[in-house]
Parts: C-alpha cells; sequence; structure tokens
C-alpha cells in the first residue's frame, strides 16, 4: 500500500466520526469532538495515521 494514502479503516473511521459529529447537538460535548476530528484532519494530512486515530478516538470518546 503507498505510504501516502491513509489506511481503508482510518478513511472510514474519519467519515464515520465527521457524520457523528455533523448529527450531534451544539455544546461543549460537539466542541470538545470536532477539536479532536480537526487535529485528526491534520495528522491525516501529515501521512500520521496512528495519530489520526487516536484523535478519531478521542472525538468518538466526547459524543459518548
Amino acid at each position: 500500500m503507498d505510504s501516502k494514502t491513509p489506511a481503508p479503516n482510518t478513511a472510514e473511521k474519519m467519515k464515520s466520526v465527521k457524520a457523528a459529529c455533523d448529527k450531534a447537538t451544539a455544546g461543549p460535548k460537539k466542541d470538545s469532538a470536532m477539536k479532536h476530528f480537526h487535529a485528526a484532519e491534520k495528522a491525516q494530512t501529515e501521512k500520521n495515521d496512528v495519530e489520526c486515530n487516536r484523535e478519531l478516538d478521542a472525538a468518538k470518546h466526547a459524543l459518548a
């Protein structure tokens, strides 16, 4: 697999977490989740899947 493309599961996780963030009602949980989601986007841009997944997990946790 080309190291410049995210792992398929990371890309799917990004879509899933983005959808969950979009559906969440406004408030501190959504704000926190979006902060982590944006950090995940940045990590994905930098081809850092480990950090991207860590931030996506944090975003999901923030919405829980």
